[in-house]
């Protein structure tokens, strides 16, 4: 009989347990558990239920025990940059910040009297983004540096949850080359980069890759789930995870992994570091076997999501395709990476502010307001590639979209019709995916990444949108 493999894929506004097996050849998927996820504004802060998250991710693991399908292993991803500061009794210290708060900006300044961000990028290879973990850090060293003298261990939030379940502390690659603090040379803590900001470096645990073990379930999580199995580092930044799940076995394509976020760009076995990626803001974060994901960070399905919520979440993302779709000749554009879409008060309100602001059309309808970000979005991922062919010194004929956004057909044929390119969109849960190759590789299932890839393309229904003539 195939054996079960659980990841706990954790997103911005929601999370999932997943469980995949090997059948016939093909990789089935299935979802057993779906929780709410979101930042929640306490006394004006931006903070993250970490005991919340910690008792749905125990609450999944009960339903693989209700479904008899007991995994072998299991591995968590979140998204990116977030962190736990630990004291020497491994409680909490301070607040659990999500990366939109507040509390970086103007930290960049800070940092820049150290070290400016030219060197920065040269050191990290990572983008300039106002909430990398980097200045999250230099705001606690600023305005709450007690916390820092206490702290005996950093921990990004996936290791975090899986020390809870087996109480070992490790820190997984993908994750950790966000934080703007690892050598894309050494693919360890940049040690010298840590200490000339006033940080210590001996809160830094030791870097591990994807296909680790971390360790079995403590006795009282076993005994409340009632089995145990083996904890696995995946690419615990869903984005790593997701580029594991691109269904192209070369390594020769363009991505987007499309969903709170669309992280647009290739995969390289070696950072691509100069000027002229720095400048068009491109980062080098991990990826599985010391890949580096060379992509652009561009704000994504965050705005339509937003948008969606302040219409009380009555229509259903396909709808809002539709809508969009009858109201295809609104003319109005934004610029999706505009700050002023990180977190506003109300998205609705950005966007009728900034096309008022720039003299065009303001939309009025949630068909209007849809056609402004999904034709937006198009044409920021034109430029993007744009520009990473320019870096890249090479065309792409193809863009891989994974992850929920996939979904979006309006939005696939815009792209498609935007960059004059093919497009190829699926799996949808390429993070969950992702997460469980890493377990099944290690596990022997798959001799390769590149045979897992070619497993993917064969298991999932991948569909193709064409250019269409006049665009």
């Amino acid at each position: 009989m195939s054996q079960y493999y659980l990841a706990v894929d954790i997103g911005a506004s929601s999370g999932r347990h997943m469980l995949a097996r090997i059948q016939d050849g093909k990789i089935k998927l299935e979802e057993i558990y779906r929780f709410e996820n979101g930042m929640k504004r306490v006394e004006g802060k931006l903070l993250w239920d970490t005991e919340h998250l910690f008792n749905e991710i125990i609450n999944g693991m009960k339903k693989c025990k209700e479904l008899n399908k007991i995994p072998v292993s299991m591995s968590i991803d979140t998204w990116a940059v977030d962190y736990i500061l630990l004291d020497e009794n491994d409680h909490v210290l301070g607040d659990s910040y999500g990366y939109r708060d507040h509390r970086t900006d103007g930290m960049d300044e800070v940092v820049n009297k150290v070290i400016d961000e030219r060197e920065l990028y040269a050191k990290t290879g990572i983008q300039k983004q106002i909430f990398n973990t980097i200045y999250q850090l230099t705001a606690v060293k600023e305005n709450t540096p007690e916390l820092l003298e206490k702290a005996k261990t950093f921990i990004m939030l996936p290791d975090y949850f899986q020390f809870l379940l087996t109480g070992n502390k490790m820190c997984e690659y993908t994750n950790a080359s966000t934080t703007q603090l690892v050598s894309p040379e050494t693919y360890q803590w940049d040690e010298e980069l840590i200490e000339s900001l006033g940080l210590p470096k001996d809160i830094f645990l030791p870097i591990s890759m994807p296909g680790t073990l971390v360790g079995s379930l403590k006795e009282d999580i076993k005994k409340e789930v009632g089995f145990d199995l083996d904890v696995v580092l995946c690419g615990s930044h869903d984005t790593a995870s997701a580029v594991m799940a691109v269904p192209e076995s070369t390594g020769e394509s363009v991505y987007i992994s499309s969903g709170t976020w669309s992280l647009m760009g290739i995969e390289s076995m070696k950072a691509i570091i100069n000027d002229e990626a720095r400048t068009a803001n491109f980062t080098n974060e991990g990826g599985y076997e010391h890949r580096f994901r060379f992509l652009k960070n561009i704000m994504g399905l965050w705005m339509i999501q937003s948008i969606r919520h302040e219409y009380n979440d009555a229509y259903s993302f396909a709808q809002l395709c539709e809508l969009a779709q009858e109201n295809k000749d609104f003319p109005s554009r934004v610029d999706v990476n505009d700050d002023k879409f990180l977190s506003p008060d109300n998205m609705t309100q950005a966007v009728q502010d900034y096309c008022k602001e720039t003299g065009q059309r303001v939309p009025e309808t949630i068909g209007e307001l849809a056609e402004v970000v999904y034709q937006s979005l198009a044409i920021c991922y034109k430029k993007a590639i744009d520009n990473l062919e320019d870096i890249a010194g090479k065309t792409y004929n193809s863009i891989h979209i994974i992850g929920g956004g996939s979904n979006a057909a309006y939005l696939n044929q815009l792209t498609a019709n935007a960059t004059g390119k093919k497009i190829y969109a699926g799996p949808s849960e390429a993070s969950a995916l992702g997460n469980m190759l890493a377990q099944m590789i290690r596990n022997e299932e798959f001799t390769s990444l590149q045979n897992a890839r070619i497993c993917i393309f064969d298991s999932f229904d991948i569909k193709k949108y064409i250019p269409e003539k006049g665009e």
